[in-house]
């Protein structure tokens, strides 16, 4: 389902470098989580994640501003930020990602197309964002794309990092 090169290189560098991750996710539906549970001892660097699928628990859990949630319909690069930067606190982790975004159209709010928007937080800051775009089939089709293309992007962020990095922000 997923590549397994790249999720066996992101669990290699994650371990050699003493990284942990956690996920907040909305669009993806858990399939971050199922990815990166699927790494070979994923236990020594994926803290787990969390799933807030409508706009009160992520409010709730992962402290969206509501009023911002509420005029989106919690699909902004500025959700995905929060989602990021608080699984890491919730999760105690080093780096988080957030997505939020459609797997459907939804005509009767103007969304005709699919798109989602993510965030990469490391080390208390915002590192990477985006939005995604796909002409991917509604559903899980969407959603695995979605998937697949943050899991690229975290890779490519990951060769940025280290665990001197770590050290060095902590010493400062």
């Amino acid at each position: 389902m997923f590549d397994k090169t790249i999720l066996f290189t992101i669990g290699q560098q994650m371990k050699d470098k003493g990284l942990s991750v956690a996920v907040a996710e909305s669009v993806t539906s858990g399939l971050l989580q199922c990815a990166f549970s699927n790494i070979p001892d994923a236990s020594g660097f994926f803290q787990g994640g969390m799933t807030a699928y409508n706009i009160g628990q992520k409010c709730r859990h992962l402290l969206v501003e509501p009023l911002h949630a509420i005029a989106c319909d919690s699909v902004s690069e500025k959700v995905a930020q929060d989602l990021a930067m608080n699984v890491c606190t919730l999760f105690t982790s080093n780096y988080g990602i957030g997505i939020v975004g459609y797997a459907a159209r939804v005509p009767e709010k103007g969304v005709r197309s699919l798109y989602s928007f993510f965030a990469i937080a490391f080390d208390g800051k915002i590192v990477q964002t985006g939005k995604i775009e796909t002409d991917a089939e509604e559903g899980f089709p969407a959603q695995q794309y979605y998937t697949e293309t943050v899991l690229r992007k975290f890779l490519s962020n990951l060769g940025t990092h280290s665990k001197n990095t770590i050290n060095h922000h902590q010493a400062g």
